[in-house]
């Protein structure tokens, strides 16, 4: 990049027609320094990026917005805590554009849903999700009490006592798995080169098949359920008897092949829909003598 590009690129570039009486940059352009950002910024608005701090529900499509989402909010100042301003988001949900408006919440340390959604309320047993359960703020505000705090101590040392051994344990079972991570990695490899192996495999006996896709190993449901398929009896020996006419039929052209051999292909194809073709492969390759009946059959076409 030039030098010439790089000021540019850090809008440090002065045009000719500048002159220092007219101001900054952004004066003499006519902008914000933040640019789109700031063109509601005449009303007190900035657009910044708001992620959401907790999983809500959008009261516009009943969608569930995970935490984390981010939105382009419009961010103004609605009042104060004491000394603390109170801070307002307003954003459009990416479902149906439901406007939603989020408030900070000073006093509590917390964001609340002025309109537009409501929090999803999440609960748990801290027994089952093994946690230690927080105290409440009767207890916090308790715990000045000298008194109560002793007390509360030794329910604390009580409850370590008790836990202690869960936690040795714990310990020693992840001790014993990450203890040796020569042994962990080459199990692992072998693993996977067993694995490659195997879709290799499976890759080249696809290929023998001419199948373009790779099939998985047979399982004792694909061969009950293959057992089960029947295919049409007319379809078998529609194949079969089209495979005995080629078979049967001669391999030189109609013009080198003598008049009998004509006729007894003209008479086969008259009537194989009226007799079965491996009697009439037979036939032709001379394996018994016809009947009568053919043999007037021919007589009279002679």
């Amino acid at each position: 990049m030039s030098s010439l590009a790089a000021a540019r690129a850090d809008n440090f570039y002065y045009p000719p027609e500048w002159d220092p009486s007219q101001g900054s940059l952004n004066k003499f352009h006519g902008q914000h320094a933040l640019r789109e950002r700031a063109r509601k910024i005449d009303q007190g608005i900035l657009i910044i990026r708001f992620e959401m701090p907790f999983n809500i529900w959008c009261e516009g499509c009943n969608a569930m917005i995970a935490k984390g989402v981010r939105f382009n909010a419009e961010k103004k100042q609605v009042g104060n805590y004491y000394s603390t301003k109170i801070w307002s988001f307003t954003m459009k949900s990416a479902c149906c554009k439901q406007v939603i408006v989020i408030q900070t919440d000073p006093k509590n340390c917390e964001y609340v849903i002025i309109s537009g959604a409501r929090r999803k309320i999440e609960e748990f047993d801290a027994d089952d999700a093994e946690t230690l359960a927080l105290p409440a703020d009767e207890e916090k505000g308790k715990l000045v009490d000298p008194f109560y705090r002793l007390e509360h101590q030794e329910e604390d040392l009580k409850k370590k006592k008790e836990a202690e051994p869960l936690l040795v344990r714990l310990q020693q079972v992840s001790d014993a798995l990450h203890s040796n991570d020569y042994a962990l990695n080459k199990a692992l490899r072998a693993r996977l080169r067993n694995q490659k192996k195997r879709v290799a495999e499976e890759e080249i006996a696809s290929s023998k098949l001419g199948i373009g896709i790779r099939l998985l190993p047979v399982s004792k449901e694909d061969a009950a359920a293959a057992a089960r398929i029947k295919f049409s009896s007319k379809f078998e020996r529609n194949r079969k008897d089209k495979r005995a006419l080629i078979s049967s039929a001669s391999i030189f052209s109609n013009s080198s092949g003598s008049s009998m051999a004509d006729e007894k292909r003209l008479e086969l194809e008259s009537k194989r829909r009226r007799i079965k073709a491996p009697a009439a492969s037979n036939l032709l390759a001379g394996s018994y003598k016809p009947s009568s009946w053919t043999l007037s059959t021919v007589s009279s076409r002679r």
